[in-house]
C-alpha cells in the first residue's frame, strides 16, 4: 500500500514512462455529455501530465493516442479524433518549446489526415532543437503491425544481402521497431492504464517485455499530476528482476 505523504525518490524516477489514456468517453457519458467532450477534457490531461513529468525528470513519456483499431468507431469520433491533434499543437507547442519538451510521433502517420500529418511534423519540426524530455504520441499505432513492419524491414535487408540471418538478434528486432529512435529509452520503465481496464491492448508488445504496470481506476480527464506521483511511488516499491533473483533469494 502506498502511503499518501510518501515521496518519489528522485534518482529512481523512471526514465520512460508510458501511458494508455483510457476513459475519455466513460467521463463524458458519467456527465450526459458527448463522447468528443471526454475527448477535448482528456486533451488537457495531456497537457498537465506532459508538464508534470517533464517537471519530475522523466526523460521520455509515450502516449497512446490513437490505435490501429480506432478506425473502427464512429466516423463522427474518428473524424474529432483525427482534429485533435492539430488543436493540441496549434495550442500548447510554444508551451512544450518554454518547457524544453521534444516532440515524437510513430505509427502509421501516413495514413493519417493531410491536415493531421502536417500539424504532426510542424509540431516535430518547431520544437526538434528541444533537449529536454521526449513527449512521445502513438498515434494510428498497433503492436502487432510495428513487428510486422519490423520483420519486413530485416526481411527485406537480408534478401538485398545487407544482412544476414545470423545477425539477426533482440538488438537488430529493437533497432527496427518505431522506438528504436529513442535509444537507450526505447522500451518503458512504467506502463500506466487508466479507467480500470487491465490489458495492454496491443500496445508496444515487445518493449513492454519487463516494464512494471500500474492500473487505476481513475478516468483519464480525471487523472492528475498527484496519481503519476502515486504510480511512480508504487513503480518505486517495485523489486525489478528481469528474469534474475537477489542474491540474498539466491543463496
Amino acid at each position: 500500500m502506498v502511503d499518501n505523504n510518501q515521496e518519489i525518490i528522485m534518482d529512481r524516477v523512471p526514465a520512460h514512462v508510458a501511458i494508455i489514456m483510457d476513459g475519455n468517453g466513460r467521463w463524458a457519458k458519467k456527465r450526459f455529455l458527448p463522447r468528443i467532450a471526454g475527448h477535448k477534457e482528456g486533451m488537457e490531461t495531456v497537457r498537465k501530465i506532459t508538464r508534470a513529468a517533464n517537471d519530475l525528470g522523466v526523460k521520455v513519456l509515450t502516449l497512446y493516442a490513437f490505435s490501429t483499431e480506432n478506425w473502427k468507431r464512429p466516423s463522427k469520433e474518428v473524424n474529432y479524433l483525427m482534429s485533435l491533434p492539430v488543436t493540441f499543437f496549434n495550442k500548447f507547442v510554444p508551451e512544450l518549446i518554454t518547457q524544453n519538451v521534444r516532440v515524437n510521433v510513430m505509427g502509421y502517420i501516413d495514413q493519417l489526415p493531410v491536415k493531421t500529418q502536417q500539424a504532426v511534423k510542424d509540431a516535430i519540426a518547431k520544437t526538434a532543437n528541444n533537449t529536454g524530455m521526449v513527449l512521445n504520441f502513438a498515434l494510428n499505432y498497433g503492436g502487432r503491425a510495428e513487428i510486422v513492419s519490423a520483420v519486413q524491414n530485416i526481411a527485406q535487408k537480408v534478401a538485398a544481402k545487407t544482412m544476414d540471418v545470423a545477425d539477426i538478434d533482440e538488438q537488430v528486432v529493437s533497432q527496427a521497431l518505431m522506438t528504436g529512435s529513442l535509444g537507450q529509452y526505447a522500451d518503458p520503465d512504467l506502463l500506466i492504464r487508466t479507467s480500470g481496464e487491465e490489458r495492454i491492448s496491443n500496445f508496444l508488445l515487445w518493449q513492454l517485455a519487463y516494464s512494471e504496470m500500474v492500473f487505476t481506476d481513475v478516468l483519464w480527464p480525471d487523472y492528475s499530476a498527484e496519481d503519476l506521483k502515486y504510480a511512480i511511488i508504487k513503480y518505486q516499491q517495485r523489486d525489478r528482476r528481469f528474469g534474475g533473483v537477489q542474491e540474498k533469494e539466491s543463496e
